[in-house]
């Protein structure tokens, strides 16, 4: 120290001093470069909420403080209320305020630590949702009895896909599983469950309709509190509430329970019983089929048993020992009524014949000609008659139509207009026969015997 003291004596040069802005920037740079990325674990102090929406608070670990915030576009994704004397991990990185010299920790993630924490904050999460409804019965959509595909959101290389692979091979050949990766632990698992709920939905929607997920496994093996967090935060209870495909939780073992539980459609204790409830509808269906199988080979036996029993004792039943006398008597009566019909249709041939042979000699050329003799003067004597008849009625109707023709002359008007009378009308035809029925200038019409008059009305006088 000393030597640089002395040899800067021989400098050739002054220093240019910074400003303590450039150093307080200097430090800054420094500080954010060295602490960028840094887990911090301590007990929550003095927490404040800003009306920008800033969270600002210190953390201990009872010997010394560091200054922390959390800046409103971070805390919105912190799905619980931090208190004082809350233990909590945050995550983030150290970061200066040049105008007064103060470092602090910027708050990028934060988790409670501890059972009682971890409590307080499952609470408040279970909550908020549920008075937003999200866990209401009525929500829950029934799980398709028959899957053909089967989604499942978990590790790729935990033990909990595996189980799942190893009960479905097992008891469900015919079910076909697509697997969507993703984290189920640590402080990006809650991030990326959800994102794999929502993927699995929009590949399902896309999808051919043999293609489609009918049913989605979200889960993973057990754990401590901790390691089984991302299955309580609030974004992957909503995803679950969001999907259009029915969810299964299966979340660690079977006292665990999490708020993924409450929000999915079906709880299922542990991967290996989700995957058993998937496969049951496949074995139940294997076991009916066996069973019926069975029932209807008994039944078929018990039916050829009961049938071979019946036909022995109808071949030895008394119908089938008379059988063959009865088919002889039977022969007997059809030649009998064969004979009986072969007589009755000859003697009928020698009637037909006698009376063919009869009218033969009735209809000889002599006797033919004889009859037409006969037939012509009775039709020239009928003929006669009707002549006769038909003059005098003539005769009669003439006479009476001549009568008719006088009485209709005698009642007919116009043979009363002969004797001088006339009909008028007036210009709506309506036959006058009072002065009220015309007025003066009205053209009227008159009828007398022989034509028509049209006249015009001069002067109106009433008798």
């Amino acid at each position: 120290m000393e030597h640089a003291l002395i040899q800067s004596l021989f400098d050739d040069f002054e220093p240019k001093p910074l400003s303590v802005t450039e150093l307080n920037t200097d430090i800054k740079s420094a500080l954010e470069r060295q602490f960028n990325n840094v887990w911090v674990e301590g007990e929550i102090s003095n927490f404040s909420i800003a009306s920008s929406g800033h969270w600002y608070f210190s953390l201990t670990d009872g010997e010394s403080f560091i200054k922390a915030v959390c800046f409103k576009g971070t805390n919105w994704r912190i799905r619980f209320n931090p208190f004082d004397g809350l233990q909590v991990r945050v995550r983030g990185k150290i970061t200066s305020w040049e105008r007064r010299s103060e470092y602090q920790l910027a708050v990028e993630s934060l988790q409670p630590v501890g059972e009682g924490a971890l409590t307080v904050a499952f609470e408040q999460i279970k909550a908020k949702l549920a008075n937003e409804g999200l866990f209401d019965e009525s929500l829950k959509r029934p799980i398709p009895r028959y899957p053909r595909r089967v989604g499942v959101v978990t590790s790729p290389t935990g033990a909990a896909i595996h189980d799942i692979l190893n009960i479905l091979e097992r008891r469900a050949r015919s079910v076909h599983v697509v697997i969507i990766p993703a984290q189920v632990q640590g402080e990006t698992a809650g991030e990326q469950i959800a994102r794999a709920i929502a993927n699995a939905n929009r590949f399902s929607q896309s999808a051919e309709a043999e293609k489609k997920i009918d049913v989605l496994i979200v889960g993973r093996g057990g754990g401590s509190a901790e390691d089984l967090w991302a299955f309580n935060e609030e974004r992957v209870a909503r995803a679950i509430r969001g999907s259009n495909i029915p969810v299964i939780s299966a979340v660690g073992h079977e006292i665990d329970f999490t708020i993924a539980d409450m929000a999915a459609d079906l709880r299922a204790p542990t991967p290996s019983a989700a995957a058993e409830i998937v496969a049951r509808a496949e074995a139940e269906i294997v076991e009916h089929l066996r069973r019926s199988t069975a029932d209807l080979f008994n039944s078929i036996n018990y039916r050829l048993l009961w049938a071979r029993n019946e036909l022995q004792e109808i071949a030895l039943s008394p119908p089938f020992q008379m059988f063959p006398a009865d088919i002889k008597l039977l022969g007997d009566r059809v030649d009998n009524l064969i004979d009986t019909a072969v007589d009755s249709i000859e003697k009928r041939f020698r009637i037909s014949a006698a009376k063919f042979e009869k009218m033969s000699a009735a209809l000889t050329p002599l006797n033919l000609a004889s009859r037409i003799a006969r037939n012509d003067r009775r039709l020239a004597l009928v003929e006669q008659r009707i002549r006769s008849n038909a003059a005098d009625l003539t005769d009669i109707r003439k006479r009476s139509l001549a009568t008719a023709v006088a009485q209709l002359d005698a009642l007919s008007p116009l043979a009363v207009l002969t004797r001088g009378y006339s009909i008028t009308q007036n210009s709506s035809g309506d036959i006058i026969r009072n002065v009220h029925q015309t007025d003066v200038g009205e053209r009227i019409r008159i009828r007398v015997a022989r034509g028509r008059i049209s006249a015009e009305v001069k002067e109106l006088v009433e008798d």
